[in-house]
């Protein structure tokens, strides 16, 4: 329910002079009254964006908007009475009753139907990483100030029990001071390191291509793009560590209490001018704060895994490496997890008894989920663990990764003066040129 509804519904009952028994008292116990509910829109409700719908399936889902027939039928026919619409824009414009929008889209639509929303006063969830560059980020930032709106983006570990236990066990010194953070990967799982294709097959009659492509600009439609294969492509995704790095990144940016890194570096295998590398190794070096040293976070992508930390004592188990997953690095042991921070175990085996033993059993408060905080949010509840005001600059550490990827250069962001401090970087790959009538509009 949208703050002007609920006082104007109020200011009437009082003048009138009745008292009215909520609806859900009526109902009994457990009864949720229509009026309780949120009416809520899905941008993108194929893939990821199916789970998103039935994340937030307790309210009313009234709208839904897709431009793929049928990627998104499953969700059509999960909610029959939802109205139907392909353009985000005009779903927007013409459904007044929306309280609150999920958007599920490909990286490069999210700022624009982000930031559509937030203007018109809608509670906004936006699926990672939040938006494609830098200079989205810093205007996400801005909007989130200012309209206020409950947001959070769809980092589902931020909110899982893995995570928190890992919190409780850096708080209470289990692993001495954590210097060092890593973290790999099996993405890509799509194709990378190619060039445009050449040929133009004809395009699904279930997709509208132009929507599809929103702010980029025009290319033809080829399945290299869709479904699902445009996260290689620059004009569209982010990456591999745009996919899997706000996940990662989660745990240590917010129990060390990260902030801006003073230096990205990145090596890679060779970059093509549209797609990203096949494999990566970023360092991310973040300066001492407070009592906490500094950290230096190591991401590795394209399965390359990490190697045995050296004072590993010989014999003992050492970390399991998966196939995806990051290692705290502590002066006094180490912390494994999974790359969403679930399933955490401390290493070496003999630190692991000691700490176990001797530490008060004193979890971090639970969260009901990622769906339950966001929509709690919504109706005048605490702010959600992953916020704007939280996961804008997150995301920026991310994009950050992936501009000293594609410039080559080591990276020494200045994020009072919205630029790189040491060399000269294209301004396409921090502001990106926007189709028109796709425009983002100043905050």
């Amino acid at each position: 329910m949208k703050r002007t509804e609920v006082s104007r519904r109020n200011f009437l009952t009082a003048a009138a002079g009745v008292t009215i028994v909520p609806r859900h008292v009526l109902g009994g116990a457990g009864y949720k009254a229509p009026s309780d509910k949120l009416n809520i829109a899905c941008i993108g409700v194929g893939g990821k964006g199916a789970v998103d719908a039935q994340g937030v399936a307790s309210e009313n889902i009234i709208a839904l908007c897709d431009v793929d027939d049928e990627r998104a039928a499953k969700t059509f026919q999960a909610f029959p009475a939802a109205r139907r619409y392909r353009d985000f824009r005009i779903m927007l414009e013409k459904e007044k009753s929306i309280d609150a929008v999920t958007i599920s889209t490909p990286d490069h639509v999210h700022a624009i139907a982000t930031l559509m929303a937030m203007r018109l006063g809608m509670h906004v969830f936006c699926q990672k990483p939040l938006v494609h560059s830098l200079y989205e980020a810093r205007l996400i930032g801005k909007a989130s100030k200012k309209y206020r709106v409950a947001t959070q983006m769809g980092i589902q570990g931020h909110c899982e029990e893995g995570v928190r236990r890992i919190r409780q066990w850096i708080k209470a010194g289990a692993i001495g001071r954590v210097r060092e953070v890593q973290y790999w990967t099996n993405r890509p799982i799509w194709p990378q390191a190619i060039d445009r294709p050449t040929d133009t097959p004809e395009t699904p009659a279930t997709l509208d291509w132009d929507l599809w492509l929103g702010p980029a600009a025009q290319r033809p439609y080829h399945p290299a793009y869709h479904p699902f294969k445009w996260r290689g492509w620059w004009d569209f995704g982010t990456g591999a560590l745009g996919d899997m790095a706000c996940h990662g990144f989660d745990a240590a940016f917010w129990i060390l209490d990260l902030g801006n890194p003073s230096r990205v570096v990145a090596e890679t295998t060779p970059v093509k001018p549209e797609t990203a590398p096949l494999v990566s190794r970023i360092e991310y070096d973040f300066p001492a704060k407070g009592d906490r040293p500094p950290v230096k976070l190591i991401w590795r992508d394209g399965d390359l895994k990490p190697s045995r930390p050296k004072w590993t004592p010989q014999g003992e188990p050492v970390p399991p490496v998966g196939h995806s997953g990051q290692l705290f690095i502590g002066d006094e042991g180490m912390i494994a997890a999974d790359i969403y921070g679930g399933n955490p175990a401390i290493f070496p085996e003999s630190r692991r008894k000691e700490v176990l033993a001797n530490m008060a059993d004193e979890k971090e408060p639970a969260s009901p989920g990622i769906y339950k905080e966001w929509i709690a949010a919504c109706k005048g509840g605490p702010t959600p663990g992953a916020s704007f005001d939280y996961s804008v600059p997150l995301t920026m550490i991310v994009l950050l990764g992936n501009l000293a990827v594609r410039t080559g250069e080591v990276i020494e962001w200045d994020p009072v003066a919205f630029k790189v401090a040491n060399c000269s970087s294209p301004n396409q790959y921090i502001r990106r040129e926007y189709r028109r009538g796709w425009e983002l509009p100043e905050v």
